[in-house]
């Protein structure tokens, strides 16, 4: 049986925030989100979490993923901190250590630890680094791993060495619970190492089975908000990579986010500058002009959006033209070959095939059928300053520019509205109706003037 124990409960004082270290965001995802997605991925029993600073937030921010939670009440290093969480875990078992701010460990790269500890070994992840400065250093007699030394406690032949400790290990979990009992804190920090019980290891017999990461970055934690843009940019570019190994067109691989989960069919080309946030679904063919941002979002095929588009918690269908600056809001469903074009904001409806909204207008709770053209400037007036109402708009309609329509009501099939209609009552099917005030010349009638400001 698999354990995996995250330890989270650190301040991260370089962070410079109030909000603990764990809990800031890659691509959209806490630091600690992303580990809880490798445990899960590595089919873990139980996956143990050891918080300290921030109180309680870190359990309510992660109080759907089915963690089990351990408070470090004060922090004495991280062997202090395993030995909170030994109670909650099974003696049978085999427990893999992670930390809740290194995010983008592989699940291959774990794989042979666990694997290692299952053969009755400890299972430890190094790295050579060319700059190792602050890195526990693997220390090696013959070849074999005997003990890790801290920078702080190690000689100046130790501190030559290039294998460094990642703190990523996996042991049988009678074992760890043994060995942790007999740290000491004996040391330039004053603290309890969880490093030392690979000494305590080797003193036992249990030999120590090191892996290496594939990348270097995977092991890299995050200590301040320069090192979370490093990491930032390093995961969008293995995003970016799949999607182009996946037949994505990217027009700037460098100039993509995605901050949720991003799925494309074949032929989807996406331009600089673009967001995608949530779940996304780009069918095929779906063109993404420039900087549009798409949250939780279904987009069938052949659909064009062009720049400067933002479409949130919406369903799009086929061969639909969407943009520039077009706002898509949360409720809106549009069927197939619907136009939404400059500066139009739809919310809460649906518009069936065919039907155009091209200019300059706001469509709100309403349910538009097929075919029906919408002018210029024309808005749904769905707010009556209490509740909202519903807009009808059936097949075949015209509506002429500037138009308001005060909810509830409805449009019949065929009808039009003529240009600057504010439509408070029903509209008959195929009748053009008009709402205009009767026009007027004033003679003689002079602008005012502006007041001169008394010195």
């Amino acid at each position: 049986m698999l354990e995996i124990l995250i330890l989270a409960a650190g301040k991260g004082t370089r962070m410079r925030s109030d909000l603990p270290k764990v809990l800031h965001k890659l691509a959209g995802k806490p630091l600690l989100g992303h580990v809880v997605d490798t445990a899960h991925a590595l089919g873990a029993a139980q996956t143990c979490v050891v918080y300290g600073f921030g109180g309680e937030a870190v359990p309510q921010a992660m109080a759907d993923d089915k963690l089990t939670f351990v408070l470090q009440a004060e922090q004495h290093g991280t062997g202090h901190a395993v030995k909170q969480a030994l109670p909650k875990l099974a003696d049978d078992g085999v427990t893999l250590v992670l930390y809740g701010d290194v995010p983008l460990t592989h699940t291959a790269t774990l794989q042979p630890l666990v694997e290692a500890a299952q053969a009755g070994q400890l299972g430890l992840l190094t790295v050579n680094l060319a700059h190792p400065d602050g890195y526990g250093r693997i220390v090696r007699e013959n070849g074999k791993v005997v003990r890790i030394v801290e920078h702080k406690d190690a000689t100046a032949a130790e501190r030559a060495i290039s294998e460094v400790n990642t703190g990523i290990l996996a042991v049988a979990t009678r074992h760890l619970k043994r060995w942790i009992n007999e740290l000491k804190n004996d040391n330039a920090q004053g603290e309890y190492y969880l490093t030392d019980i690979i000494a305590l290891a080797v003193r036992d017999g249990v030999a120590v089975d090191t892996h290496q990461p594939a990348y270097e970055w995977e092991v890299l934690g995050v200590n301040s908000k320069a090192q979370l843009a490093e990491l930032e940019r390093i995961h969008q570019n293995e995003i970016a990579q799949a999607l182009l190994n996946d037949g994505v067109t990217l027009l700037d691989p460098a100039r993509l986010d995605v901050r949720g989960i991003l799925r494309c069919g074949r032929d989807v080309v996406i331009d600089v500058n673009c967001v995608f946030e949530g779940r996304v679904e780009l069918g095929d063919g779906v063109q993404v002009g420039a900087n549009c941002v798409l949250r939780n979002v279904t987009v069938a095929a052949a659909t064009r959006i062009d720049a400067f588009t933002l479409i949130d918690d919406a369903a799009i269908g086929e061969a639909n033209r969407l943009g520039p600056f077009s706002r898509i809001r949360p409720g809106t469903t549009l069927a197939r070959d619907v136009h939404v074009g400059n500066f139009v904001e739809i919310k809460n409806s649906q518009i069936d095939d065919g039907s155009k909204i091209n200019h300059l207008s706001y469509v709100g709770d309403t349910t538009m059928g097929k075919r029906v053209n919408i002018g210029a400037g024309t808005i749904t007036c769905n707010y009556d300053g209490a509740n909202k109402h519903r807009t009808v708009i059936e097949d075949d309609v015209f509506v002429g520019s500037a138009t308001q329509l005060v909810a509830p009501v409805t449009v019949g099939k065929g009808a039009t509205l003529g240009a600057g209609t504010t439509l408070t009552k029903d509209a008959p099917a195929g009748e053009l109706t008009l709402a205009r005030a009767k026009q007027l010349t004033l003679s003689g009638w002079k602008r005012p003037l502006k007041q001169k400001k008394e010195a």
